[in-house]
């Protein structure tokens, strides 16, 4: 009896606090995990930054204007006895300010193909927190259902329970009125407490995958936890094979970042090309220079040591320079950059082709075995139909002393066994769903 009593604590035990746990939906869990995915935000950073240098200013259209400042102070003391000035000390003081600006006026197109490399890169880095998206998307999915199975499969354990200890009362009473032996209970007993085992253990499985879905949500502290509402899918899709390719060619995320790589390679192969060329800059400014003596004190050959005064002398001075250069010999250096920069864009189509050719085949495999396990799925829904018939024949049965208790038990582990090869059915339908929508783009929309 202490152990009816057990069970049905733990029992009662679940349902209060299930009460008292707040409601997740699948999409509420995929938003709360998106917000708080720490990978996701730094892609999200990366894409700002990135956006934030493509500018005309970064890729060099524009003049550099820099402003400077001098201030030159300065003491003299000169003695010469061959001149008629024997000896001068003088303190001056001297502020030159200016303006110069550098404008490069012509680079081989350097500065459209810098401008090019710098929004390839904001797209680029645009579609990783698009990849950083998904990967969490299907976390979120693959870790909710896993957690609904075991959900699901708790109750099968506990229905299972519930025949156990009902099946035990049954043959405790008919002990009472001399119509079992206590062998008869003994056997009831033991797959009572065989049951009451597999539930505790089936609870502890639940607990790991709740866990394992707030890590994929970010939540490390769920507090009262969560219920979660969303059903295990219960219908099936159809897919066209020609439409999925045409659709990941289209929108999957790995075949969109490598054909931004193939775009930069491409582009980065042009700049290189642009110091063959000519290069013209343009170079203007202006200076104005403002000095002084404080004081300046000379003695003469006379012997006369007089005062000089302070002198003041202004200047202003404007440029204007054109300058043009052209590399004449550098050891081949710029040819030897140009023709490493045409291998790597080689590389890139070639990551690209094996990209293409690995998904293609991925995809296929995948649909594949998404329509098998379609059918699988039909057998176990079939098979679990059967089984729950099966079992309540068998209770009828096994009270009319028609079969016996291993018959009977063999009846029931049946169904525990079609149960949970059904659920395992659906949530591998479900795994092989998502990597097809991940695969063709259709995780974001």
């Amino acid at each position: 009896m202490h152990h009816q009593l057990l069970i049905t604590c733990c029992l009662a035990l679940a349902a209060s606090t299930a009460f008292s746990q707040k409601n997740l939906s699948l999409r509420e869990a995929v938003d709360i995990g998106i917000q708080r995915n720490y990978q996701v935000q730094a892609s999200r950073n990366d894409s700002i930054i990135a956006a934030n240098s493509n500018t005309w200013g970064a890729a060099g259209k524009y003049p550099e204007i820099n402003a400077n400042a001098n201030l030159n102070n300065g003491y003299n003391n000169n003695r010469n006895p061959a001149s008629f000035l024997l000896e001068l000390t003088a303190l001056n003081a001297g502020l030159t300010p200016g303006l110069d600006a550098t404008w490069l006026l012509y680079g081989g197109h350097r500065v459209q193909l810098t401008k090019n490399q710098l929004d390839l890169q904001e797209k680029q880095a645009g579609g990783n927190p698009r990849l950083q998206v998904e990967n969490t998307i299907t976390d979120i999915i693959l870790s909710y259902y896993q957690a609904v199975i075991q959900q699901e499969q708790l109750k099968v354990r506990a229905e299972v329970l519930k025949l156990s200890r009902e099946r035990l009362e049954y043959q405790q009473t008919r002990k009472e009125f001399g119509q079992a032996s206590s062998f008869d209970v003994i056997q009831t007993q033991d797959a009572y407490l065989t049951d009451s085992t597999a539930y505790l253990v089936q609870e502890t499985n639940l607990a790991m995958a709740m866990r394992n879905l707030y890590r994929a949500i970010g939540d490390e502290s769920p507090g009262e936890g969560y219920t979660l509402t969303d059903e295990l899918p219960d219908t099936v899709n159809a897919y066209d094979l020609e439409e999925m390719r045409n659709r990941m060619l289209n929108a999957n995320q790995q075949i969109f970042n490598l054909r931004i790589g193939q775009e930069l390679a491409n582009v980065q192969t042009r700049f290189l090309e642009t110091f063959r060329k000519p290069s013209i800059s343009l170079r203007a400014g202006t200076a104005y220079t403002l000095s002084q003596n404080i004081f300046a004190n000379g003695v003469f050959a006379n012997g006369d040591e007089r005062d000089l005064g302070g002198i003041r002398n202004t200047s202003l001075n404007l440029f204007f320079n054109l300058s043009a250069s052209y590399n004449l010999f550098d050891g081949g250096v710029r040819n030897i950059n140009v023709q490493n920069a045409r291998i790597r864009e080689m590389n890139t189509t070639l990551a690209m082709s094996d990209a293409r050719r690995n998904l293609m085949t991925l995809l296929e495999n995948t649909l594949e075995t998404y329509n098998n396990q379609k059918r699988v799925l039909l057998l176990s829904n079939m098979l679990v139909d059967n089984a729950r018939t099966n079992i309540s024949i068998a209770e009828d049965r096994f009270r009319g002393g028609l079969i016996s208790f291993f018959d009977y038990r063999a009846i029931q582990n049946a169904y525990i066994n079609a149960t949970q090869t059904q659920l395992n059915a659906i949530f591998n339908l479900t795994t092989t769903e998502t990597e097809l929508l991940r695969l063709t783009g259709g995780l974001i929309r």
